[in-house]
């Protein structure tokens, strides 16, 4: 994987004009009669993701067999899901800084995002009944449920040194690769594919998704604050486990193995620099940059039921580009 560029803008030109589209579902969607719930909303969805789901339910759909406005619904749809987990996660967590700007619950308080964060995944509800399809619903309700499943993992695995590379890589499918691979799938479901092409789209989504969480993991540590859009080392000030520090624990000796726990435990900011020491020693980086590219290539031979096809390779350049990014 090494060795190709790509930006994700190039990724994506192939659907620049159906995501504009989406963003005008999504501002109309957002409308309440409650301004604090528009302000927020407002807040969040403007202020500089990538758009990376919605984005995956128009390039499933354009492989599957073309975008159409239900598309266009269910990416307005995993947004909104993506977003609500967005808002519950930062307070969860107490952040500060999401995309280089103020967390939404810095600026308006805990109760506000909790409350429009369930305003957002209400109003998701309310769109998917309106597309009148229970397969639709059955996936959209199973990913939202896994997903929660994940951020309760998580939880319980925060300063917990003695979590598993096992146990840290469920915590990935759950709480970021399912709406990967929610979206994937729905971008096949709505083309009604058979059923090997949209295993094969969920399966892409799903490795997809990992690689993404395994890279950012690489980022929190190693990326630019400004590139990133937050704090380095936030998830060593959370006590978040991620796999970097769990290989450090397991590769370091004995004496480098356990600062990089203390620093973990007490999250020790004032220690990063000591820690990133360890753990470009024993090559972390370079441990989880590979796990995360048999990943990448996992969501590339997953597509080998379709034929070749620009839709299809803008989906392997996006792979490409999960494991090259800087940001």
């Amino acid at each position: 994987m090494h060795g190709i560029s790509v930006s994700l803008n190039a990724c994506l030109s192939r659907i620049a004009s159906d995501m504009q589209q989406v963003d005008d579902v999504i501002r109309q969607s957002l409308s309440s009669q409650v301004p604090l719930i528009n302000q927020i909303s407002e807040y969040i969805i403007h202020s500089g993701g990538k758009r990376l789901r919605p984005a995956l339910v128009l390039m499933a759909g354009d492989l599957a067999g073309g975008v159409t406005a239900a598309h266009h619904q269910l990416a307005a749809i995993i947004e909104f899901i993506h977003t609500a987990t967005l808002l519950h996660d930062d307070v969860v967590d107490a952040s500060e800084l999401r995309r280089g700007k103020s967390t939404a619950n810095h600026v308006y308080g805990n109760p506000a995002s909790v409350l429009v964060g369930d305003f957002l995944y209400s109003r998701a509800f309310q769109m998917m009944v309106k597309l009148q399809k229970m397969r639709i619903m059955d996936i959209l309700a199973d990913a939202t449920n896994v997903i929660s499943e994940g951020e309760v993992l998580q939880l319980l695995n925060v300063r917990n040194i003695g979590v598993s590379e096992q146990d840290y890589l469920q915590v990935i499918h759950f709480k970021t690769a399912k709406l990967f691979e929610a979206a994937t799938r729905l971008g096949a479901v709505q083309c009604q594919s058979n059923t090997a092409q949209e295993q094969a789209l969920a399966n892409y989504g799903m490795h997809l998704g990992t690689a993404f969480q395994l890279v950012d993991d690489v980022l929190d540590l190693t990326g630019e604050s400004e590139k990133i859009g937050k704090t380095l080392g936030n998830d060593l000030a959370e006590g978040k486990v991620t796999l970097p520090m769990l290989y450090a624990i397991q590769q370091a000796p004995a004496a480098q193995a356990d600062l990089v726990k203390q620093a973990l435990l007490e999250g020790q900011v004032a220690q990063l620099d000591k820690v990133l020491e360890i753990l470009h020693a024993v090559k972390a980086f370079d441990y989880v940059c590979g796990v995360a590219e048999k990943e990448a290539r996992l969501a590339c031979e997953a597509l080998s039921v379709f034929t070749e096809s620009p839709a299809k390779q803008a989906m392997l350049d996006l792979a490409h580009f999960s494991v090259s990014r800087q940001q």
